[in-house]
């Protein structure tokens, strides 16, 4: 089974998320903020992993940069999914490997599952 984490801080958001990959099938774990992110990851090793940039304890950014450093997470497909617009991201995501960058009110849940399958090669 395909193992996605999405580390979100609104609950909304995360848990229709979560509903969505787990009827395709995925399995999901969720973080609420980018400290228990960083946890979470380490601890899963998912195959994807959706990530906010505008987050309690730690930015989505800086995750990433976590995550870049370990191993395992050198490689992980990482989507970005923002409120914030691509000209607002931070500069650091460019050097950090993002797979796709999505803001949040241009797609919906359906297509975010799509693009992720489509990442995966399992589309």
């Amino acid at each position: 089974m395909t193992k996605i984490a999405i580390i979100e801080d609104d609950p909304v958001i995360s848990q229709m998320y979560r509903m969505k990959f787990e009827a395709d099938g995925f399995d999901v774990k969720l973080a609420d903020n980018g400290k228990r992110g960083v946890a979470l990851v380490e601890d899963f090793q998912p195959d994807m992993i959706l990530l906010d940039l505008q987050m309690p304890e730690m930015t989505g950014d800086e995750v990433l940069e976590k995550i870049r450093k370990e191993e395992w997470g050198k490689d992980v497909p990482v989507i970005i999914l923002t409120n914030l617009g691509a000209e607002e991201a931070p500069k650091s995501l460019k050097s950090l490997d993002i797979h796709s960058y999505i803001v949040k009110a241009e797609f919906t849940p359906r297509q975010v599952v799509q693009r992720v399958k489509e990442a995966l090669g399992t589309a």
